[in-house]
This record gives structure tokens, sequence and C-alpha cells, in this order.
């Protein structure tokens, strides 16, 4: 049989790189979901339009129900969710998933979300379906990066994760909205064995990327790693650090983080007014600039009773690309049965790193390591 996938968002910069990645390496017939009737035209005659609106949970219900009812054991089906922002979205959907045994796979980047989705972990295993959250470049890929040097050391000191993208990554309106949602309010980060608030972009750093970056800058930015790289890993601290290029993006977001009312930011109209502005702005930027992504990953601690460190990056044309191939690797293994791990899981949780290297090679991304 023939694999189904249902890609809620389909139609975003992130849903439509993950539609192209699966198309690229899978034979599964897919379908993708908009709120609106007339985001169905320019289509691949291979891929099938649904209007969908995820408020109404009787057509949600109806759309997975249908879904579930063409999978089995041999060829399962798999929902994609690539609706955000996800600091909005609640588990709606995943419920469905467990309510109708198939499995789940999201592009989420809210630490909110992100806890809501594991505290459903003991339903999904009992419903025996693979959840995985937080996919795509960051979060996900640079999860993999960093389970991948961890497991070079005996043990964790500290796990810093800096990440940098230029213009507007090729990314739309959605990953805009997310980025100034997340300097409404200081967030808990886990440093030197506890939980301490942090301002948003603040702690302005200098880090070196590969070309073609080079030096760079980044500030602190909430990400669910935080979360969930020290429950997995039992580090000291987790550092997660965000930057654009040019540098003058990092100015003004630094302003709406530290001068900007608070209130009106979190307003849809200050939220859509400021989205829509750097929108437009990237739009002549990205001309200079690219829409790329550079990944960062420092790791510290013992091997052999010695100290260690392991510095890994990575870099892409092509961010919106980079995060379709992210989430396109997991969503192939798991409709060829490959990765059956009933419950809901942080990318590094549950893909092994060989299978990780694996897809990502065959994506043609790659990652350079120094180990010191």
């Amino acid at each position: 049989m023939t694999n189904r996938v249902l890609i809620l968002g389909g139609r975003g910069r992130i849903g439509s790189s993950v539609m192209h990645d699966l198309l690229a390496h899978t034979q599964a017939q897919i379908t993708i979901t908009g709120k609106s009737e007339t985001a169905k035209s320019g289509l691949s005659e291979t891929v099938q339009y649904q209007q969908l609106d995820l408020s109404d949970r009787e057509a949600v219900r109806s759309t997975i129900r249908a879904l579930a009812a063409d999978s089995t054991t041999v060829s399962p089906n798999l929902v994609i969710h690539c609706a955000g922002p996800f600091h909005h979205r609640d588990t709606r959907v995943l419920d469905l998933c467990i309510e109708q045994g198939i499995n789940y796979l999201d592009v989420s980047d809210s630490v909110a979300f992100t806890r809501r989705m594991l505290d459903r972990s003991e339903a999904a295993k009992a419903a025996g379906i693979t959840a995985i959250v937080n996919s795509g470049i960051f979060p996900g890929i640079s999860n993999s990066i960093v389970r991948r040097d961890v497991e070079l050391l005996d043990s964790v000191d500290e796990i810093h994760l800096s990440y940098v993208v230029s213009g507007s990554g090729g990314a739309g309106l959605t990953v805009m909205r997310t980025t100034f949602l997340g300097l409404i309010a200081p967030f808990k980060a886990w440093l030197n064995g506890q939980w301490q608030p942090v301002k948003p972009y603040s702690d302005r750093e200098s880090i070196e990327l590969p070309a073609p970056y080079g030096k760079v800058h980044v500030y602190w930015f909430e990400m669910p790693e935080t979360l969930t790289l020290a429950d997995t890993y039992q580090t000291q601290s987790v550092v997660t650090k965000f930057g654009s290029v040019p540098d003058f993006y990092n100015r003004l977001t630094w302003i709406a983080a530290h001068i900007f009312p608070k209130p009106w930011i979190k307003s849809s109209i200050g939220t859509e007014f400021l989205a829509n502005v750097s929108f437009q702005m990237t739009g002549v930027t990205d001309r200079f600039s690219g829409i790329g992504v550079g990944i960062r990953s420092q790791v510290t601690g013992q091997k052999d009773n010695q100290s260690c460190k392991i510095i890994s990056t990575l870099v892409h044309d092509n961010t919106a690309v980079a995060a379709g191939a992210g989430t396109g690797s997991i969503a192939q293994l798991l409709l060829a049965g490959e990765l059956q791990q009933p419950g809901v899981y942080p990318v590094e949780q549950a893909l092994p790193t060989e299978q990780f290297l694996q897809t990502l090679g065959s994506r043609g991304l790659a990652i350079d390591r120094q180990i010191s």
C-alpha cells in the first residue's frame, strides 16, 4: 500500500518545503491543507489540497479519521503539523491522532507547546503511536547534532547552541510572528544546574561560522531545546542564542525586545505590524544577504577523565529548505516503519544518530566537527 501524509499548514513556507522533501524522497500520497480555497492553485498534480480550518475540531477529526482508515502496520500514514505559530496551538491535533491511532510529527518551536505535548506521552504510548515534536532545522537537526556529539563524551557539562539566519531565511510571515512573540517576556534557562530568568535578545555574543558567514552575533532566545536537552542529557547548562544577518536586523530586534511596549507586541495588531514590516524589509535585503542558515553547537564535558569540547557547524543556503529536510527525513523513516517508538518525544530522544546521518547525507547536508 502507498503511504498517505497529511500536512497541516502545507501552503506555508515551511509546510511547502516539507512537501517538496517528501515528494523527492518518498512515494507517499500527500494532502496539504490551508484556510483558503484559492490556495490550491499552482500545486503539482500529485498533491491534493484540502481547505481546512484547524479551529473546526469536527472537520479536523473527520480528516484525520479518513487518513487513519487507510493506515496499516505495514504502511503507516502520518500527520505533519506545520500550522504555526505554535504559541497559540493546543494538543488537539495530537489528541485526534491518538484517538485514531495515527503517527504524528510537527515543526513546533514553542516551549509551552512542547510541555503540553510531552504531557501526552503516556496516552500516545497506550495508543501505540509515535509522535515527535520540534522537527525542522532549529529545533530539529540541531538536536540531532547535539546527540551525535554527546555520544562521544562520558558526561556533559554545557550545551551551547547558536543559530543565525540570513534575511527572511526563505520563511514566511508565520516565522516572523514567532520571532516577535518570543520577545515579550523573560524566560527560564537552565544554567548552572537551576532554572534562571533570562531577558530575550540580551547578552550579545560573537561566534564564528563557516563561509559565507564568518563572524556573526547572537543573542539569548527561548527555544524548546532548553527544556528537552536539559532533561535528556542531565547537563548543567543549556544556552540557546539566535541572530540575524545583516547585523542591523539584530539591532532592530533588540529595540523591539527592550524598548517597545510588551502589551502592544503581544496584541494581534502589534505582532502583525512587526511581522509584515520585517517581511517587507527582508524582501529587499534577501537579494544580497541570501536566505541561508548557520548552526553552531558547542558541547563541553568529560572524556576519559579529561575536559573535552566538541564544536559542530552546519550551513545551508536556504533555511526553509533545510527545515523541510529535517522534518522530511524523520517523516521518511516513520513512513517506512524504520522509526517506531510509541510516546511523545523531542527529536534527540527519538532519532538514532546513524539514521540521522544517513538521511541528512541523502539530502546533501554536511556537518563540520572539531574536537579539542
